[in-house]
């Protein structure tokens, strides 16, 4: 943001700024600033939603009925983010530490392997067959175990890039390269409860009674 600008040419803001939206409160106390963001982005996607569906038809609505519609798909369209971004969801419960120690144990397997056909080679003719299909498995092995440390390699550069663009500046010292996506799990944890809050509040479908 402000880049090349007198403003500072700030580049970012950190994504965590988000999750203290809920902790600031109007004058009731219970309504915080996430419930007015989080309205807000309601009633503009349900507004672009219920005008693209209605057409020429929502001008013959109320002023009453069109915020009804607006707040009503606005809220399944906000809803829906949760389910959209699962993936980053389950991102976020991934354990760095021990994928990386699994995929040393594959390694260091391998090289205990690769030393004990090694060792076969010297003795007599009996082994011949079983080493020649171990050489086969050492040469499979090595290369899917060079591909996860190359995919592994892959991965991290791609969550730098990403955690750089929404987050700003990776710190070297930082315990989780994917707390970017532990902020965004909580983040859209918080919206689920306000929409569940919203929903509630809202009155209930109008009825209709045939005389």
């Amino acid at each position: 943001m402000n880049v090349g600008t007198t403003r500072g040419g700030a580049r970012a803001f950190k994504l965590d700024a988000l999750l203290k939206l809920a902790d600031v409160k109007g004058t009731d106390g219970k309504t915080t600033l996430l419930h007015f963001f989080v309205q807000e982005i309601v009633r503009s996607e349900g507004s672009k939603a219920s005008k693209s569906m209605m057409g020429q038809k929502s001008e013959s609505r109320t002023e009453e009925e069109k915020e009804e519609d607006y707040r009503r798909m606005g809220l399944k369209l906000v809803s829906g983010l949760s389910a959209e971004l699962c993936n980053v969801k389950k991102t976020a419960t991934i354990d760095l530490k021990v994928l990386a120690s699994s995929v040393s144990n594959l390694s260091n397997g391998l090289a205990k392997i690769q030393k004990l056909v090694k060792g076969l080679l010297c003795e007599d003719e009996k082994n011949k067959s079983f080493v020649i299909s171990m050489k086969w498995f050492v040469n499979y092995a090595e290369r899917k175990v060079e591909e996860l440390h190359g995919d592994e390699e892959r991965v991290m550069g791609r969550v730098k890039e990403v955690t750089e663009y929404f987050h700003g500046d990776v710190c070297e010292e930082q315990s989780n390269p994917l707390q970017i996506f532990v902020i965004v799990r909580d983040f859209l944890e918080m919206v689920n409860n306000v929409c569940n809050e919203l929903r509630r509040s809202m009155k209930s479908p109008r009825t209709v009674t045939q005389q």
